[in-house]
């Protein structure tokens, strides 16, 4: 029993003495820990003087955003400066205090206590330091996804093609849609409700790209545009070679799942050159085009492509009495009646006889 006791009281004794020693060393480091602090405080400005100037570049030449992990080190650098400069302010009372070849204190306890805060400060802001050492400061910003078109709310005759490009859309393996007919029968307003379609359908793609292409297609136009809805759009961006600005669009687009739609094309569209990636099963992207030769859904390699006709009878009619009222036709008969010689001249099976 006796030894037990003995072993405990040694025990006590020993851990009391590591615990002087530990705080001791708090007040004999005091100035030399002073001097580390403000060296390692010296190498923290540094470092965030070169996030933020990174950060700025991208922000500023680039349009991107800074990382909300970059923006918390910089308050956290911005916060431990105050209280360093507090600490430097400090210093010089308890300096002064010091004795015995600064093993000891005039007044241990406040010694020891800024002794430990001057320790603890220095390792945390080596600590942060080592957290400042970024791979990336930004990223792009892309703005909605998706921007709604304004469209004609009375459409009508379309739900059935609509439906079956929309099921496409679904499918693995096709990424490229073409959608050919004549001018003026719709292919426009058709690829409007699809890209309006991913506002209201939930769906996993990162975003939706509208391009209006047109006979005198030029690819420089079309960079622009993409580049405009994935955060390129700098001056000093659109001034860069069509080669750089691929490159740069073809190394976003190639992270992201994107839907691109692709207005009134009149020749095959090198999706190389423009920088696009070709959609497959295994970036899960998707192009869809409009255009009035069907020859261009083969040059582009559409894996589907429909033709867009004409109203049917019924649908052409009610589309003609919504846009000119039954009131108008009840009481101007003549219009339905030169309505009825113009069908029949075109096409004699075209409606039969029109009736309200």
């Amino acid at each position: 029993m006796g030894n037990v006791f003995s072993f405990s009281i040694s025990e006590i004794l020993s851990r009391c003495l590591d615990c002087m020693v530990a705080k001791i060393a708090y007040i004999r480091h005091l100035q030399h820990n002073l001097s580390d602090l403000q060296a390692e405080y010296q190498k923290l400005i540094e470092a965030r003087n070169d996030v933020t100037r990174r950060v700025m570049i991208a922000e500023e030449q680039h349009e991107m955003k800074r990382l909300d992990q970059v923006q918390g080190w910089l308050s956290r650098v911005e916060a431990v400066g105050t209280e360093v400069e507090e600490i430097i302010n400090d210093s010089s009372q308890e300096i002064e205090r010091l004795c015995l070849g600064d093993y000891c204190s005039r007044n241990c306890i406040s010694s020891y206590r800024f002794g430990k805060k001057v320790a603890e400060k220095l390792k945390y802001m080596a600590t942060l330091r080592s957290e400042g050492d970024f791979k990336d400061v930004a990223r792009r910003v892309l703005k909605d996804s998706v921007n709604e078109i304004p469209i004609d709310p009375k459409i009508v005759g379309m739900q059935t093609i609509f439906d079956k490009v929309w099921r496409c859309l679904g499918e693995e393996q096709v990424g490229i849609i073409g959608l050919h007919g004549t001018g003026g029968v719709g292919k426009t307003t058709l690829l409007t409700q699809i890209n309006n379609n991913f506002c209201n359908e939930r769906n996993d793609f990162d975003v939706v790209i509208w391009v209006v292409v047109s006979k005198d297609h030029k690819v420089e136009k079309i960079q622009e545009v993409i580049g405009e809805k994935i955060g390129l759009s700098s001056e000093s961006w659109k001034t860069k070679s069509l080669l750089y600005k691929a490159q740069d669009l073809f190394k976003i687009l190639s992270k992201k799942k994107f839907v691109l739609l692709l207005d009134d094309i009149w020749e095959r569209v090198d999706l190389k050159d423009v920088g696009i990636p070709h959609p497959d099963p295994n970036n899960g992207s998707k192009i869809v085009f409009t255009t009035r030769s069907v020859e261009v859904c083969g040059h582009m390699e559409a894996h589907k492509h429909f033709r867009v006709e004409f109203l049917e009878n019924k649908e052409a009619w009610n589309l003609f009495q919504s846009k000119v009222g039954e009131d108008t036709l009840n009481n101007h008969p003549d219009i339905l009646e030169l309505v009825n010689k113009i069908c029949l001249r075109l096409k004699p099976t075209y409606m039969g006889n029109l009736t309200l």
